[in-house]
């Protein structure tokens, strides 16, 4: 009898004697995978824990597979033992878990000097601690040449993957084909790098939000009579992020049409508290305009804009619109007559429980979409405590130290 060896090689996409399909498989070649073991790994490999629940919907997702071919691969495990049905359409292991290969990821945060930058951060590094995984941490602390020096860091420490979250657009391409060269999977987070995966705003979705409700309140609070709106962007980042800025407008003029382009004025704020507190106030020394609607590419430009109306004696003339729901955000809501009147959260705290998962689904070579957006909702004075019930629970030394 002949040995499997002595056969004809399959080649990727033809039928083998047995009627699958085989397909090219990383670390094999021999050509004789065959498609369907495949796939009902892939179906057991999607469950992370122990005791985790998915829904037939989380197996699709994480897989790839089709709904119809997923249910059919969990129903023959079922048979077999492997697969408990809980409850229709969820499942769990009936073994344990299939454990990975230890892997160390990369993280290089955007700075500690930020909330939203913190947030983050502390959210990647209980997801990793959870899943076991060897988390290395730098800070680009909002600084090009930083970032620079991280990524040939996270090099030198041989990680298998890189989480970055830097904001200067101009040296994205250099970070990127650093990595690239060596084969490195990359996950942008925020910001677009060529050839990663992107993970974080949609960016003029979440600025149409913002702009619609600033469009509302002015409609409502100034019967639509707006002289000014300020935008506050930030260029450095590039024009994906600038279409936070470009939604708010859009967003205003859905609700103000005869909004005239000479009413609109757009600032660089770098994104920056004390950037954009300063330009504000240049703005305003030349500037006499009453009821001003500012919507601000996130929260510390906007609050330092907010600072400068105050310092002039003009907090009334204006109304602001931040992006990021973060602490100090959410501080500045609770302030019994502020004129931040609203942020457009993006919930950074929950970042880790999706990029921790594309992340290993990128180094298992499962099916991981080319960008991952986060949900985005408004959160004014009136919601803030629904959305964030616990921020009661911050130390006062905390809370007053979020500028």
């Amino acid at each position: 009898m002949k040995h499997p060896a002595d056969h004809k090689k399959v080649s990727e996409g033809e039928i083998c004697r047995t009627g699958e399909v085989a397909l090219s498989v990383p670390g094999d070649s021999s050509g004789y995978a065959i498609d369907a073991v495949l796939r009902a790994c892939d179906v057991l490999d999607a469950f992370r824990a122990e005791g985790e629940v998915l829904r037939l919907s989380d197996i699709v997702q994480r897989t790839g597979l089709t709904k119809p071919r997923a249910f059919r691969i969990l129903y023959t495990l079922q048979t077999r033992n492997l697969i408990q049905k809980i409850r229709p359409r969820e499942y769990c292991l009936a073994i344990k878990p299939i454990q990975r290969r230890g892997c160390r990821l990369g993280y290089a945060t955007q700075s500690a000097e930020f909330a939203f930058s913190r947030d983050v951060t502390e959210s990647v590094e209980r997801a990793s601690r959870r899943e076991g995984i060897e988390l290395i941490v730098l800070n680009n602390r909002y600084s090009s040449k930083t970032a620079l020096r991280n990524a040939d860091s996270l090099i030198r420490e041989r990680v298998d993957l890189v989480m970055e979250f830097q904001t200067d657009g101009h040296i994205a391409p250099i970070i990127s084909s650093k990595f690239g060269e060596l084969n490195i999977p990359l996950i942008a987070i925020e910001i677009p790098h060529p050839g990663a995966t992107y993970y974080g705003a949609n960016n003029y979705e979440a600025g149409l939000i913002g702009g619609r409700y600033l469009g509302r309140w002015a409609r409502q609070m100034w019967k639509g009579d707006v002289e000014e709106v300020l935008l506050l962007e930030l260029s450095m980042a590039g024009p994906l992020p600038r279409a936070r800025v470009t939604g708010m407008l859009a967003g205003i003029r859905e609700i103000l049409p005869r909004l005239q382009d000479s009413q609109v004025v757009m600032l660089n704020g770098n994104g920056q508290f004390g950037v954009s507190l300063e330009i504000v106030r240049k703005h305003l020394r030349r500037n006499r305009a009453k009821r001003t609607l500012v919507g601000a590419v996130n929260d510390p430009s906007a609050m330092g804009a907010l600072r400068a109306f105050e310092e002039g004696g003009r907090a009334d003339d204006c109304a602001v619109m931040g992006q990021n729901a973060s602490t100090e955000a959410r501080a500045e809501l609770r302030r019994q007559g502020s004129r931040l009147i609203g942020s457009v959260a993006y919930f950074p705290e929950r970042y880790g429980d999706g990029l921790i998962p594309l992340a290993l689904d990128i180094l298992s070579r499962r099916h991981a979409p080319p960008a991952v957006f986060v949900e985005h909702k408004l959160v004014t004075p009136q919601n803030v405590d629904h959305f964030y019930p616990n921020d009661q629970l911050l130390h006062p030394e905390q809370a007053d130290a979020l500028y």
